[in-house]
């Protein structure tokens, strides 16, 4: 194994939130929604991504997860403590690649495979909020993945609610 590439793996460690700070340079910007979503992938699938960090705890990647990790409920959760990984550039401008690269390396979702993720989601049973929350998605864009046809779509999201509903009120003008 190249001890370069695993390097930074070996400075894992928890340390104090408030001992890490932003970088300058960072162009990546994350709408409030999205930011929630954050805080939901960690609630449900626990901190899986470290903060990588420069040996002076600049952040270089993780500025977001950084920022909801000073928010409730995450904040008294993790006691104030968020995971890092230690990358020792030897010049600032690597510091500006790794941050752009891991910015731009997560890529995008297509939207084929999502309407298959939705329909997957939808055979098992899940529910249309569940989806939505878990995924970060409006009512909307789920029936527009979903090829459910509107009527059917209404029902689903009124399975189980006495009156109309909103969307349903909506239709029916």
């Amino acid at each position: 194994m190249d001890n370069k590439l695993s390097a930074p793996l070996s400075t894992l460690k928890w340390v104090d939130r408030d001992s890490l700070k932003p970088n300058d340079y960072n162009p990546n910007k994350v709408s409030k929604e999205n930011l929630k979503l954050l805080i939901q992938s960690i609630l449900t699938n626990g901190w899986t991504l470290p903060i990588v960090v420069r040996p002076d705890m600049t952040i270089i990647d993780g500025f977001h997860r950084w920022t909801v990790a000073g928010m409730e409920p995450l904040h008294s959760k993790l006691d104030g403590k968020v995971p890092v990984v230690v990358v020792d550039h030897k010049e600032h401008s690597e510091d500006i690649y790794g941050t752009v690269t891991h910015n731009r390396a997560r890529g995008t979702h297509l939207l084929e495979p999502m309407k298959k993720i939705v329909k997957e989601l939808m055979g098992e049973g899940k529910t249309i909020e569940e989806i939505g929350k878990q995924l970060g998605m409006r009512p909307e864009e789920i029936f527009r993945l979903s090829d459910f046809s509107k009527e059917d779509f209404l029902k689903m999201m009124t399975k189980g609610v006495t009156g109309y509903s909103k969307a349903e009120f909506i239709t029916k003008i």
